[in-house]
């Protein structure tokens, strides 16, 4: 999960919380950490990524100035603002608090944008403040769960909230945007070639970026192809066939749930069991 176009006045990655992650190739497309927000006046970190900055805890007066202009507001819990890449604002807090920040790369943008037939001016990210989205504040939670966890999802669960975070983030500044493959699904005999894959590399850390490869489209056009034809995302695809293997494993005796987990590309036993009440309602793990 390093970053080296990553802030170093950003508060550190803790290191114990990847200990039973799997390793991930490159810096991921959206990552997330929780800072503190000093009082007082300050100039937000220059950052390589779009920041999105979810506010936590209790109500807040701030001012913001950015492009010359100030606006004035108080900071609610699940609100977030917007900092685009390579840009800095000014900020004034009466107290000091906490936000969740959420750093998209700008190439998350540039493609969706693209699979959604935006002109390409459409990437170009304004600054925010105060903005109320459920979808938005739910991929926020997601993200720190997963991050507070060590990223047991893998990283096919982060590219895919990266891929929504950045069509909803177009949505909201285009709301008459249209989907260039709204009603389409994938070829059937593609995905059973995609399905083959899955099957065959369920023990690995899938990115959207692999699936899509094999299917021969952008991620963009692959994520929502997929969803579909499937009827679901890739990652929940994903989540569900490694359920039905680990209880097919499980079914059939002599391997313990920890190998059976690693076997089927849960992080651990614990995510292995979460995953299967999640998708058989109650199914119970065996020690």
């Amino acid at each position: 999960m390093s970053d080296p176009g990553r802030p170093s006045c950003y508060p550190p990655i803790p290191a114990q919380a990847f200990a039973d992650a799997p390793p991930l190739s490159g810096p991921p497309s959206l990552d997330v950490l929780t800072s503190p927000v000093p009082s007082g006046r300050f100039d937000s970190p220059v950052d390589d990524r779009h920041v999105l900055c979810l506010h936590l805890g209790g109500a807040v007066p701030v001012s913001y100035r950015a492009n010359g202009v100030e606006r004035r507001g108080t900071r609610l819990h699940g609100q977030f603002c917007v900092v685009p890449a390579g840009s800095s604002t000014r900020w004034t807090l009466s107290t000091s608090a906490t936000s969740l920040l959420l750093r998209l790369a700008p190439g998350q943008i540039a493609e969706a944008a693209g699979a959604m037939q935006l002109a390409r001016s459409a990437a170009d990210i304004a600054p925010a403040i105060h903005i109320r989205d459920p979808q938005i504040e739910t991929i926020g939670w997601l993200m720190q769960a997963e991050g507070e966890g060590g990223y047991p999802s893998g990283r096919l669960f982060v590219d895919s909230l990266a891929c929504a975070l950045a069509a909803r983030l177009l949505k909201l500044g285009t709301p008459k945007a249209r989907l260039a493959d709204e009603g389409r699904a994938m070829p059937a005999w593609r995905m059973r070639k995609i399905v083959d894959y899955i099957q065959a590399h369920l023990d690995e850390d899938l990115t959207l970026a692999d699936l899509a490869d094999v299917a021969g489209f952008s991620v963009s056009h692959f994520k929502v192809l997929f969803r579909n034809a499937a009827g679901m995302p890739a990652h929940r695809f994903v989540m569900h066939r490694r359920v039905e293997r680990a209880c097919e494993l499980m079914a059939g005796g002599g391997l313990s749930a920890t190998q059976i987990a690693l076997a089927t590309g849960f992080a651990h036993s614990s995510h292995m069991a979460r995953c299967i009440r999640a998708v058989r309602g109650g199914v119970a793990l065996r020690a």
